[in-house]
């Protein structure tokens, strides 16, 4: 099964349609599955719903999607970065589901395991609990969250091989592991795909079982926030 593709454009080609559900990988800007991004929206596809842990920067990420208005729906746990974020979200323009952190990463975890829903303490007596299920065991109250299974999943890894084995380095592995598991379709961009047999598999994050198809291109690795200390005279 071929699953290397020679562009984002080839790779997303025949996945993509207006109202789709996508599940995105990265933490902050770190392992954002930005080529695939910039793909999406080039397509024009609208109504979109994004399960991602935030919702990028304003001309970043996810950011270039809403400033072109094609997302709908947004399933994150911060969004603090995105001034257009926010303003779409206080004018009724953008609908936000708001989760801890945990809970979005196992939701798509349990949805890519085949789980259709899980109990958790996070979140009983809050917003996040509203309408939920409240059930009680061995004294304590824990809310129904359900799994996630998005149309199309989308991530970026550090090194791949050809089969889709994949390793994410440090906080990009926090979400793209489960974004990736969670898609009926899942798209990754890599640093460097290389030969089956070249990656130990002691090392690898993610089975190419769960990956549809895989391009390799180079990426920008923004920095979200830098703060920097001025040198201190001697």
């Amino acid at each position: 099964m071929k699953k290397v593709y020679g562009s984002a454009a080839e790779a997303l080609d025949g996945l993509l349609h207006d109202g789709m559900f996508i599940a995105a990988g990265g933490f902050g800007l770190c392992g954002i599955p930005e080529l695939l991004l910039a793909r999406i929206k080039d397509s024009g596809v609208k109504d979109l719903t994004f399960a991602s842990n935030n919702a990028g920067v304003d001309d970043f990420g996810i950011g270039i999607l809403l400033q072109t208005r094609q997302v709908k729906k947004m399933i994150s746990s911060y969004v603090g970065e995105n001034a257009e974020f926010m303003r779409q979200y206080l004018s009724g323009e953008l609908e936000l589901e708001f989760n801890p952190q945990g809970t979005l990463a196992e939701r798509m975890r349990a949805g890519g395991a085949g789980i259709p829903g899980f109990y958790t303490k996070t979140g009983v007596g809050t917003v996040i609990a509203e309408g939920k299920d409240h059930k009680e065991f061995d004294g304590e109250t824990y809310i129904l969250e359900r799994g996630i299974v998005a149309d199309l999943s989308i991530v970026k890894a550090w090194k791949a091989d050809t089969t889709g084995n994949a390793i994410f380095r440090k906080t990009a592995r926090n979400f793209n592991p489960p974004a990736a598991m969670c898609g009926k379709v899942c798209v990754m961009e890599v640093e460097e795909i290389v030969e089956p047999g070249a990656l130990d598999p002691d090392h690898i994050h993610l089975p190419g079982i769960y990956v549809h198809r895989l391009i390799q291109g180079t990426h920008e690795k923004r920095i979200e926030q830098r703060t920097t200390r001025q040198k201190e005279a001697v």
